[in-house]
């Protein structure tokens, strides 16, 4: 069975990215892109659906590991009875053909080691055709190929390739692991030496740009190398995770394919970036969001695949038996055809922070925004499935209109302060119609507090974004009442849950169970500061810190009970409220640290 999803770390190139675990062992593998199928899958099965395993022979989990600073270079370390060994692991960022670099170094004494190659191309399914070549070995199916150099002998057991050798103190045993395509020749040889110190200078020249150097530093560096090893980087677009299906509660069903971009996290993701200084990331970020979202204003969806690719079909893969059970496994994502009007707010609020912030002018911008405004003024009366991508009945959720206001809000922003083209009037009526409703019908006078849908008594912890997003002041009393009835109301184990376990059904048509949300709670923090109350704010966010697993990351969920992460892993939408709720902590704060401020009453 594969380890619990706090024991791994990832590897990245800026186009792909890998797991590796405390044992040594990659579990999990997509080349050449993000969403490609995986070479190395037992994440999701067993070692036979392919993997790589280097550790010392007797095998045990690592005793130390950790990135070289401001790096994704990891280190991991073994004690052993004869003597002390590290394995060093990186991806080198590339252009064309990714590689996984592993260097073994005798660090005192003798260590016998033993490393196991086991590729299956398609997610675990296919057995590849190994052969050697000049003493390297190439594996080929269908359209991928693998080349495997070390200076280390290696020899066939039962479909897996193996290396069995002795590092002694100062000893240092490469091996390469490259894909191209089966019907090119193999690329040319990497030196690992080399693209180690090749690679450890481009994350240190990347992380000289960043401004942050406040109380919680360590944790906001390793958060934003993970949202730039999330980068697609031929286009800009950042992947929510690299992984498909890790479940939000073991043994169960919410187990979903995360491995394209979401619409949703534009705003919070360029708030990210700019805040720490990078704005060609943002830049980069904004662009590929235009060109994802052109097109007919009716056809928005809330996510995309890397390139922009809109046909994300969802099927399940049966030969896998799922992380620890957890089954059925995915690929593609259903939810990319859903009708969610709170994205038509999220592109219009990130454009409008890439204007507000100086990223440069785009022709297309503000023709794009344009046209989804105009789609919304009709469409925004609609129900829709909101925010959590419920596969239940469409409702009216609070979460989508306040969304849709500020669609209207940001649009007549720009016409206001960018002197842009626009129907001034007839926005404002929009905005306006949509500020009383939702107050009128999505705030309980009972409760205190604003709830999940029009009519509903149910809580939902994106209610905490109201006073974000600026639709109303967070000293507002309805604000208040509802932070306070969701603190009381809507945590588990001190976190916050997205809504109360008990209706789930009832919500989005799946079974109860699935960990606390991370995204919410980094929410919860970044209220709780903006109303004063600035000890709770810290206090909460420490917690969460706490949460991390021993080289930084964090995946979308937690379960408080049997205090392990849940959910794809690392989960970028929670390193990016990591950052935000930081800045929002600091003394000095960044640029785009608060959206704006509410116009309306």
């Amino acid at each position: 069975m594969a380890e619990r999803i706090e024991d791994y770390a990832l590897l990245g190139d800026l186009q792909t990215a890998a797991l590796v675990g405390r044992m040594g062992s990659i579990d999990w593998l997509s080349f050449p892109r993000f969403d490609s199928a995986a070479c190395f899958a037992a994440l999701l099965g067993t070692p036979e659906n392919g993997r790589w395993l280097l550790a010392p022979i007797d095998g045990g989990p690592c005793v130390a590991r950790r990135y070289r600073r401001d790096t994704l270079v990891l280190e991991s370390e073994w004690e052993t009875p004869t003597g002390r060994v590290r394995v060093i692991d990186f991806m080198p960022p590339r252009e064309t053909k990714p590689d996984i670099v592993r260097i073994v170094e005798g660090l005192d004494g003798e260590v016998r080691m033993r490393g196991e190659i086991v590729i299956r191309f398609d997610y675990g399914s296919v057995i590849p055709w190994v052969r050697r070549v000049d003493g390297d070995r190439i594996a080929i199916a269908g359209p991928d190929a693998l080349m495997v150099r070390t200076p280390v002998d290696l020899h066939g057991e039962n479909l897996t390739t193996v290396a069995e050798f002795s590092v002694r103190e100062g000893d240092r045993v490469p091996f390469t692991l490259t894909w191209f395509p089966s019907n090119e020749p193999p690329p040319e040889p990497v030196d690992p030496e080399q693209a180690l110190a090749e690679t450890e200078r481009f994350w240190l020249g990347w992380m000289d740009h960043c401004r942050y150097e406040g109380e919680w530093r360590d944790a906001v560096h390793t958060s934003l190398i993970v949202l730039k090893a999330l980068t697609y980087g031929p286009t800009g677009g950042i992947v929510a995770a690299p992984t498909t299906s890790l479940p939000e509660r073991i043994g169960g069903v919410r187990n979903w394919d995360y491995r394209y971009c979401w619409v949703r996290d534009a705003t919070f993701t360029l708030y990210a970036l700019l805040n720490a200084g990078f704005d060609a990331e943002a830049r980069a970020w904004r662009d590929w969001l235009l060109r994802a979202v052109a097109g007919e204003a009716s056809k928005l969806q809330i996510m995309y695949g890397v390139g922009g690719e809109r046909r994300l079909p969802e099927y399940e893969i049966g030969w896998l038996a799922g992380y620890a059970g957890s089954t059925p496994v995915r690929v593609g994502n259903a939810a990319s055809e859903q009708l969610q009007l709170d994205v038509y707010g999220e592109v219009l609020d990130a454009l409008h922070q890439a204007r507000e912030h100086g990223l440069g002018p785009n022709d297309s911008a503000w023709s794009v925004q344009r046209q989804l405004v105009e789609y919304l003024e009709a469409a925004w009366h609609e129900p829709d499935e909101g925010i959590w991508e419920v596969r239940g009945p469409r409702r009216h959720f609070t979460h989508s209109k306040v969304l849709a206001w500020v669609a209207f809000d940001r649009a007549i922003h720009a016409v206001e302060s960018s002197g842009l083209d626009g129907p001034l009037d007839r926005w404002r009526q929009a905005r306006q119609a949509l500020h009383d409703e939702v107050c009128r019908e999505s705030f309980n006078v009972e409760l205190n507090s604003f709830v999940q849908s029009y009519g509903s008594r149910a809580l939902d912890a994106s209610s905490l974004l109201i006073p974000l997003v600026g639709f109303l002041p967070c000293d507002d009393p309805r604000v208040v009442g509802t932070v306070d009835r969701i603190q009381s109301d809507l945590m588990r184990g001190g976190f916050v849950d997205r809504y109360a376990a008990e209706r789930s059904l009832d919500v989005d048509g799946l079974p109860s169970g699935e960990g606390v949300f991370l995204p919410c709670s980094f929410w919860l923090v970044d209220c709780l500061e903006r109303l004063g109350r600035r000890d709770e704010a810290c206090e909460l966010f420490r917690r969460l810190l706490d949460l991390r697993n021993d080289v930084g990351l964090l995946s979308e969920e937690y379960d408080p009970a049997e205090k392990r992460l849940l959910g794809n892993f690392p989960q970028a939408f929670t390193h990016v409220g990591l950052v935000n709720s930081a800045y929002n902590l600091s003394a000095t704060r960044g640029p785009a640290a608060q959206r704006p401020r509410a116009q309306d009453g």
